[in-house]
């Protein structure tokens, strides 16, 4: 979630530091809600900027009434305390400081995003997504999942329940629990929650692939799966019968194209005969790690073959004469080499566990480098207009 803008300048003015310590005495609880909100409202206008944000990292007192406040039932103003705290949250310097002032925000905000009747617990998913991004914050909101854990219920699967079930908060659309989730995911513990066959937690998460009210969620839920794809130990099982991971990975990246017989048979059956208005995903971004969790998926021996013998050339090949991104396009085709390319030798099957010689290592990266380059020119080529700013929530 970017930075969510406010009316108002957000101008620091004489004095910034006594003028935001003066803003204190209103956030406390039980001061009149109109003054509240106006001293919030001011606080929101200062996250919009960097010198704003930086100004408040060294307003402990601040912050911690601003958390207090984001999580405060009406008439507080919970709504722009919570979008305060996102601003704060994107800003990955801010966030020693917010959980020095407030070593509890992790589960404060966690509190409110499981809780299906909170109105801003939109705002509080997308702290959390932003928050967990580095390790410190990341490791803090673990702890805060095993802490609320409910008998027989771990505290990752009300997450995934929230996120995997519809209108589980009536009043939250809940699409940023996708990013929090594979930010999570990196950590070793939540990619074995994932993983365990007798959750069935990925089988759950593959129809969100495909999510047509958020690209938010979609990429959130993609970027798990991929993930989860570095655990090579699992890939028998992600492409086996029991989760059959392929084919969610592959209809996003598919188009309208009318197939022959013999190509169509090699398809899964999901993949067959797709109408003439089948859309690919329009998020470059979610393109690319799509192709990257079937690259994962290809690591070994055995995942090659089931990846080539399910018909994914065929996809890829449509999707490389199609993709307009060239970064998509020359993910795609690293992704055609390596399937039809020759098997590596004896002893070397396994991509994940390949040791390169330092040499050929620094080779390699220098090729990527130049590679990058050429990319990051033909983009500017494509582009030449400079991207926007980050959007703000709805």
């Amino acid at each position: 979630m970017g930075e969510v803008g406010v009316g108002g300048s957000g101008s620091l003015g004489p004095g910034p530091e006594v003028a935001a310590a003066k803003l204190l005495p209103f956030l406390a609880p039980g001061t009149r809600v109109d003054l509240q909100t106006a001293a919030v409202r001011h606080v929101l206008a200062l996250t919009g900027s960097g010198p704003g944000r930086e100004l408040l990292a060294g307003q402990a007192a601040l912050l911690r009434a601003l958390a207090e406040l984001a999580a405060a039932p009406a008439p507080a103003p919970a709504r722009d305390a919570a979008r305060a705290l996102v601003n704060l949250a994107a800003d990955p310097s801010l966030h020693e400081p917010l959980l020095a002032a407030d070593p509890g925000l992790p589960a404060r905000l966690l509190g409110r995003v499981l809780d299906p009747q909170w109105p801003w617990a939109e705002e509080a998913a997308a702290s959390l997504s932003n928050l967990s991004r580095e390790p410190a914050p990341c490791a803090a909101l673990m702890a805060a999942l095993a802490a609320a854990e409910e008998p027989g219920v771990s505290g990752l699967e009300r997450l995934v329940r929230a996120l995997c079930t519809p209108g589980y908060n009536p009043r939250a659309p809940l699409h940023y629990l996708g990013p929090l989730l594979s930010n999570l995911s990196q950590r070793p513990a939540a990619r074995a929650f994932l993983l365990d066959p007798d959750r069935c937690v990925v089988q759950r998460l593959l129809p969100l692939t495909q999510h047509p009210d958020s690209s938010v969620r979609r990429g959130g839920v993609v970027g798990t799966l991929r993930n989860c794809c570095f655990e090579h130990r699992h890939h028998q099982w992600l492409l086996g019968p029991e989760v059959d991971i392929l084919p969610f990975l592959l209809l996003p990246l598919a188009g309208p194209e009318d197939f022959s017989e013999e190509e169509m048979e090699r398809l899964p059956v999901d993949l067959q005969y797709l109408p003439p208005d089948k859309q690919r995903e329009p998020n470059a971004d979610i393109r690319k790690m799509l192709i990257e969790a079937i690259m994962l998926l290809t690591a070994t021996a055995p995942g090659r073959q089931q990846v080539r013998d399910k018909g994914a050339y065929l996809i890829l090949r449509e999707l490389h004469n199609w993709e307009p991104e060239p970064d998509v396009r020359a993910a795609c085709e690293k992704l055609i080499q390596v399937l039809i390319g020759d098997e590596p030798e004896r002893g070397m099957e396994n991509l994940l566990e390949v040791q390169v010689p330092e040499d050929v290592e620094q080779q390699l990266q220098q090729l990527d480098r130049q590679e990058q380059e050429q990319l990051e020119q033909e983009c500017q080529e494509l582009a030449p207009e400079p991207w926007g700013e980050r959007a703000a929530p709805t």
